[in-house]
Parts: C-alpha cells; structure tokens; sequence
C-alpha cells in the first residue's frame, strides 16, 4: 500500500505520527500546500524513510491526480477541510486510487425552507457517482474520521451483535476539554465547525421516507438534551448539529431514527451566533482595502492553530453512540457505545491534542484493514459497510480501547 496523504495539519500530522508505529504500508507522501508544514511532520519521524513531503494544491484536481501518479500510490487519504472534498475525491478516481476522507462534500441548505427540509445533503455529489466508482473497482471510503467514522463503526457493530431492533441511533459526544491561557480556543478546526453547527441539523425518521428518504432539518442548536458522559467527563448539554453520520446510517443500517447532537457549551453557542449574526460565518469573499477575503478566514486565521494547543489543554474528550432498542435478548436495551481519549496520554504518548489524535487514528486502522485485505469493497461506501468487529479489536490493539455503558431504558 502506498499513500497519498493530502493535508498536514493537526490531524494529518497525527496520522503520520500514528502510522509511523505500524508497518502495513510500504510509502506515504505527505502533501500540503505548505511544504514546510508537510516537512515537519515527516521530519518529526526521525528518518522513517517510508514517509516523505511534496506539495499539492487540494483546489485542483490535476494536483492531485498528478501526485498519485508521480509516486504509484493506491490509496488517497483526505485530511484537510471538507470543501475539497470533491477535487481530492475527483483527483484520486482519475489517477485510479482509492480514497478515504473523514468528512463529505458539502451541503446546501433548501432554498425555500432551509429549517424543515432538506436541499444538497452532505455527501450526495459522492453518492451521485457512487455507480462510476463501482464500475471501476474502485473503492471511496467515506467518513472514516471519528466523527463520522466511529460511531459508524459502533452502529455496525450494534446492528450486528448488540440489539435485534434499534429505535434510534444517537451520536453524542462531548468533552470537559479547557485551553490554558485562553478565553476562546476551539480544539478542531473552526472553519470545519462553523460549517458543521450553522447549516441547519439533519434528523432521520423512518415513518418519513416518502419525504426527502426520510430526512428532514431543524434550526441550529435545537433540542437541547444533557447527556452524562463517562469516565468522569460528566454531564454536558448537546444540541442538533449537522453531520454526516445522520446521512451514513440509515444507508446501511436498520433503525427508526438517526440524531446527532454535540456537546458546545451556552459560551461556543453564543460565539457561533454571534458570528453569523455578523456575517462572519460566510465563505464568499469580500474587499477589505485592496484585497479579497472571505470572513470565514479570517476568523480561522485570527484564532490559534488547535494542533499547536496540546501542551495548554487539560481534560478528555469522548465520542460515542447511544443505541435504544430491543436487545438481542428479547428485552428492552439502552446502551452507550463510546471512545475516550485523555490529552495528557495523547500529548505524553504521540505529542498531539486529543481531539486530533482521535480524528487521525481511525483511518490509519481503516487502511490497516484495507492492505490486509480484512475489508474490501469498491464503490461509495461508509463505515458501516463492513465488519465492524475487526476494526474495534485493532483500535483496541493501537493501546487505545472503547467502551460500553448500559443505560437505564426510558
């Protein structure tokens, strides 16, 4: 196996980190529009020679492609801002690689009715060409990060071992993460989760499958519910939020219903809408002076880079899935499939923030599970396609276990 790994930020450098200690692929190339930032992260692997850093534009499909067939890689791992997406998805079907990517393309909100109705939803110009990607025998892996991508796992492995018919599946994550020194420091991109908490939230419900397959939105940080996180994390408030593991699922796996909601605090929420209140959350560019900028930007880049932050972060953050239903055993069941990740181990054991280690490991154990040949497929799929058995035992192998938690039946 041979990878292109395009983005070598916070959760791509964790990813070479990660993968550095495991040795079921022969070559990464580590690209980034900086060079330098692709340079240090194979630099921080003390002369693995398997690892080396080239540049690349993420915008252009060429670049991409390009790189593929420079270095005979076969597989394209995506670990930038999901608006490339698609020239990174593209590049990597023309060169004939695989790809795997821990967010989809982006969404639109319905032009008429943005709160009660679906428009463009995450992931549907993948899906679209879901029958080319098939017909060449090649395989997109799509949402294979933590969030999408874990819980996927955990609702597979649900479906199969845990509960004989689910109600719903309920993604909740949370943390009790605090930043020293600073009053306001998101631990993941802010592009990503403005993106993420202002479009509106997408809900799944079986009984409205003749509508829009069943999918449908609310407003932004609706629903409100406190959630009481494991492994002294504790209760936090969690509200609807878009995300892909909502538009994942129901594809694969039998349920009456698909939320997820994110523990943001009353200060995130409040920052959020402040934001868009003033425009600040908007991607197109406007003129400041004798340059063109987009907002959106500029928040990022006034704000520190989450993956320089571990040495002043304290705390553990959790993700996880809540599963209600009739358990295998005829009874009802209500349990909490989770993954914890403390950023003291984090920082003491591979030098990064939690919250980016946790995003970088699960595609380094999909493509473990891809060379071996333990997962196959071709096609647009997600992580609940396949077994999810093998995937937990190896995450569990990297030294760092999931959970269980049963949950009083409402």
């Amino acid at each position: 196996m041979r990878i292109l790994l395009v983005g070598a930020g916070g959760v791509g450098s964790a990813f070479v980190a990660i993968a550095a200690r495991r040795d079921f692929f022969e070559h990464v190339v580590v690209a980034d529009y900086d060079l330098a930032r692709a340079e240090r992260a194979v630099d921080a692997q003390g002369g693995d020679v398997r690892f080396r850093a080239a540049r690349v534009d993420a915008s252009s499909a060429d670049s991409v492609a390009a790189l593929v067939r420079e270095h005979g890689c076969t597989h394209v791992m995506n670990a930038v801002d999901p608006r490339f997406v698609m020239p990174i998805f593209e590049g990597a079907f023309a060169a004939g690689a695989d790809y795997l990517d821990m967010a989809m393309s982006l969404s639109r909100p319905h032009p008429e009715a943005p709160y009660s109705r679906v428009g463009v939803k995450l992931g549907d110009e993948q899906f679209a060409v879901a029958g080319e990607w098939e017909a060449a025998g090649r395989l997109a892996l799509c949402g294979i990060g933590v969030e999408p991508g874990l819980s996927d796992v955990f609702a597979r492995y649900a479906a199969d071992h845990l509960f004989a018919e689910i109600d719903e599946l309920g993604v909740r994550d949370g943390a009790n993460l605090s930043v020293d020194g600073y009053e306001f420091a998101p631990s993941f991109s802010i592009w990503t989760t403005i993106e993420e908490c202002l479009n509106p939230p997408v809900v799944w419900e079986a009984d409205r499958a003749d509508t829009d397959g069943g999918w449908f939105t609310t407003e932004p940080f609706s629903e409100p519910e406190v959630f009481d996180f494991p492994e002294g994390i504790g209760p936090v408030e969690c509200v609807n939020v878009e995300h892909e593991e909502v538009l994942l699922m129901p594809r694969w796996v039998e349920a009456k219903r698909v939320t997820f909601k994110y523990g943001l605090g009353d200060e995130f929420i409040d920052v959020l809408k402040t934001l868009h209140k003033l425009g600040l959350d908007r991607t197109d560019k406007v003129r400041v002076g004798g340059v063109e900028v987009s907002p959106r930007d500029v928040v990022a880049a006034c704000l520190p880079d989450p993956a320089g932050l571990g040495d002043r972060m304290r705390g553990k953050t959790c993700a996880g899935l809540w599963v209600s239903g009739t358990g295998k055993d005829g009874e009802p069941r209500s349990t909490y499939l989770y993954h914890v990740v403390d950023n003291e181990w984090s920082m003491r054991e591979y030098g990064h923030q939690c919250v980016v280690w946790q995003t970088a490991v699960n595609p380094v154990v999909a493509l473990e599970l891809l060379a071996n040949g333990t997962w196959t497929g071709s096609g647009v799929l997600g992580p609940e396609a396949f077994d999810a058995r093998p995937f937990l035992d190896l995450l569990t192998a990297y030294g760092s276990p999931w959970g269980t938690q049963e949950l009083p039946v409402s």
